[in-house]
């Protein structure tokens, strides 16, 4: 499982338990919050009308007092009203009065007259002296037919005459409850579904640093060319400067190894060569044979300067990662400007150079100018060391789908099999036709180079075809190369 699901996983469980519990305590003491609220009511409205039909139970007047008569007027009256946009269409109190002895003496409905309340709660605790109140349900069968009844004494002063009740169904009030109820589900839906998209965001952005950092270490670890991304000033960032850094140390340690036990054993031969020719020149001989002795000497000079020379241009395109600026350039006249730095030397052996380009236009590439032109410059350089005198070398640039290949081939001899994989190692090369010396071979290993910080690849390969031979090398720089 994936990081950025595995965090996702983690953050909407602890979120959802959470909203979770928080949603079934909301939703569990709604009800209980709104019956408390109505059994406050009541024993107001109780305590109330207790005191308000005092003198007309001490009197035993149930029938003509004027307060019961409104008391049996309300609950025949008709109301209509919304609250909090629920309808309210009838009055709901019952009010019912017993004596002393728990008998219904008055009950606004006329439901319960004459009958023995005593045993009921409301009325047994009151006449107790404790606060009497009880939930009974209309039907046995029905939960939701629940009436809550609220007592208070009737009194003469300090002796209890009577009991008052007042009586309200619950289901007046279980619309106020689904409602709130409702409420707190829709509310905590939306609070799961912005905390899911919150989580979301959050692991994305993680996520997508990972990605980033996992990206770089696996270009690191394949040995590519990679720039360390921006992954802003946090522990990922730290993480990755940290790895950047052991990178640096780790690769330069190990490329200036590998460069000195190369670089030494390449520059034996030359620094034998002068030593050698050095000795002979102490020892008197013919001038013919100094002079010969001599122009060794300066070849063998010249060789271990153009070793380190190419080296350092090798060592400073390896080490960098990626391309500082830019520019526009125009393949056409970037291949005209490397045929005329090699006028000379093609003249030098005999040699024509077709420059083959696109008919409608040349392609523009965006990159490092300078590079481009060394690059171009080694393989046309190459071609012309292994190309017959008098031969030709063709130069030239297409478009095969979405990128431009820069191609360079000679009529040589070819790469033998055996060197077939091993041209782009450093410092190996290949004897040139007629006895000629060795490159330093480090041409196609800067080449290489340079087309990795492009984003772009390098082949060399013979020229297969009947009647057709020679070596063919491509540079291929995908487009567009963004600016």
């Amino acid at each position: 499982m994936r990081i950025g699901l595995r965090i996702l996983l983690g953050y909407f469980l602890i979120v959802g338990l959470a909203g979770w519990f928080l949603l079934n305590v909301f939703m569990a003491e709604v009800k209980p919050g709104v019956r408390a609220t109505l059994e406050d009511t009541l024993v107001d409205t109780a305590n109330l009308l207790a005191v308000m039909v005092a003198d007309d139970v001490r009197a035993g007047a149930y029938d003509a007092a004027p307060m019961l008569a409104r008391m049996r007027d309300y609950a025949g009256r008709g109301v209509s009203a919304q609250i909090s946009g629920l309808p309210k269409n009838k009055l709901d109190y019952r009010i019912y009065i017993t004596d002393a002895q728990g008998i219904v003496r008055f009950d606004s409905e006329n439901k319960a007259v004459g009958k023995d309340y005593s045993r009921w709660n409301d009325v047994y605790l009151t006449l107790r002296g404790k606060y009497g109140a009880r939930s009974t349900r209309d039907r046995e069968d029905d939960e939701n037919s629940t009436v809550m009844h609220v007592a208070a004494p009737i009194r003469d002063g300090e002796r209890l005459i009577g009991v008052l009740t007042v009586a309200k169904p619950n289901a007046s009030v279980q619309g106020f409850v689904e409602r709130s109820q409702q409420h707190i589900l829709r509310r905590g839906a939306l609070l799961l579904a912005l905390s899911l998209l919150i989580g979301l965001a959050s692991t994305y952005w993680l996520a997508r640093a990972l990605r980033k950092l996992m990206h770089y270490v696996e270009e690191v670890q394949a040995g590519r060319k990679v720039a360390l991304p921006v992954l802003g000033n946090t522990e990922i960032g730290t993480l990755g400067h940290a790895l950047e850094a052991m990178r640096v140390k780790l690769e330069g340690k190990e490329y200036v190894e590998t460069l000195m036990h190369t670089l030494t054993h390449e520059l034996k031969s030359p620094i034998a060569a002068i030593q050698a020719s050095a000795e002979l020149l102490q020892e008197d001989m013919p001038p013919e044979q100094r002079r010969q002795f001599l122009s060794s000497i300066l070849s063998q000079n010249a060789r271990q300067r153009q070793l380190i020379d190419k080296l350092l241009a090798l060592v400073r395109v390896e080490k960098q990662q990626r391309l500082d600026a830019l520019e526009r350039i125009d393949s056409g006249a970037l291949l005209q400007e490397v045929a005329r730095d090699f006028a000379a030397p093609l003249a030098a052996r005999g040699l024509r150079l077709d420059l083959e380009l696109p008919r409608d236009c040349a392609p523009v590439l965006h990159g490092d100018a300078l590079l481009l032109r060394q690059a171009i410059g080694n393989l046309l350089d190459n071609a012309i060391a292994f190309a017959p005198a008098g031969g030709v070398v063709a130069l030239g640039a297409r478009v095969p789908g979405e990128g431009v290949e820069i191609y360079v081939a000679d009529g040589g001899p070819g790469i033998p099999d055996y060197a077939a994989g091993r041209v782009f190692e450093r410092f190996y090369s290949l004897p040139r036709p007629g006895g000629g010396a060795k490159s330093t071979g480090l041409g196609l290993p800067f080449v290489r180079e340079v087309a990795a910080l492009h984003g772009g690849t390098v082949s060399v390969a013979n020229i297969a075809g009947p009647g057709q031979g020679g070596c063919r090398a491509a540079l291929y720089l995908p487009l567009p190369l963004a600016l």
